[in-house]
């Protein structure tokens, strides 16, 4: 073997190993890169959490309301009867923004006198706009004390009608806020997703 042939199984083999080791570490690359890019995936969890939720109707009874959970958040669902329907004039007068005039607090198909997209059904978020305390349903008519029925934060006394509009006088400063949502059925709503609201 002379010198050419042994300067040509070296250079071959300098090839090869750059070449293994150029393949090595590119795979050495992949296995470290794909965890970490896995890492910045949101977790099952965490999509869930954002995910919409759909509230079954077929079961409520007029003046019904279930509560459930939306990205953290607490959403009241209520299905009002005629009587509280009705109502819902009766306290214009007093409250702050009756016309819903403040446009991040609903949707625009929200923008009506029930600030809803179906007048039975309310579905408003249960956070008092003051401080972000969970108002109790008071759905009691008591005229003596000029209450119709609504929402009432007993931490700080804000009031709230049966839309979900605030009273004047009172620490809210807005109405409660209407989560994106849609009727999928008649008897089914997707709180969290509002294309092609009906």
């Amino acid at each position: 073997m002379n010198e050419d042939d042994v300067d040509r199984i070296d250079r071959n083999r300098r090839h090869f190993l750059s070449v293994a080791a150029g393949v090595t570490g590119a795979f050495g690359l992949g296995a470290l890169a794909v965890p970490f890019l896995s890492s910045l995936k949101p977790s099952a969890r965490a999509q869930a959490l954002g995910a919409p939720v759909e509230v079954p109707l077929s079961s409520m009874q007029p003046g019904e309301m279930v509560r459930v959970l939306w990205r953290g958040k607490l959403v009241f669902v209520l299905r009002r009867d005629e009587s509280m329907l009705g109502r819902l004039q009766d306290s214009v007068a007093e409250l702050r923004d009756p016309d819903s005039q403040v446009a991040e607090q609903q949707p625009d198909y929200a923008v009506n006198d029930t600030r809803s997209v179906r007048p039975e059904y309310l579905v408003v978020e249960g956070s008092c706009t003051h401080l972000g305390c969970a108002p109790l349903e008071d759905f009691e008519v008591r005229p003596a004390e000029g209450w119709n029925g609504g929402f009432f934060c007993p931490c700080h006394g804000s009031k709230f009608d049966l839309a979900g509009r605030v009273y004047k006088g009172v620490p809210a400063p807005t109405n409660l806020r209407i989560p994106p949502h849609r009727f999928v059925r008649d008897d089914l709503i997707l709180i969290g997703q509002d294309t092609g609201a009906a």
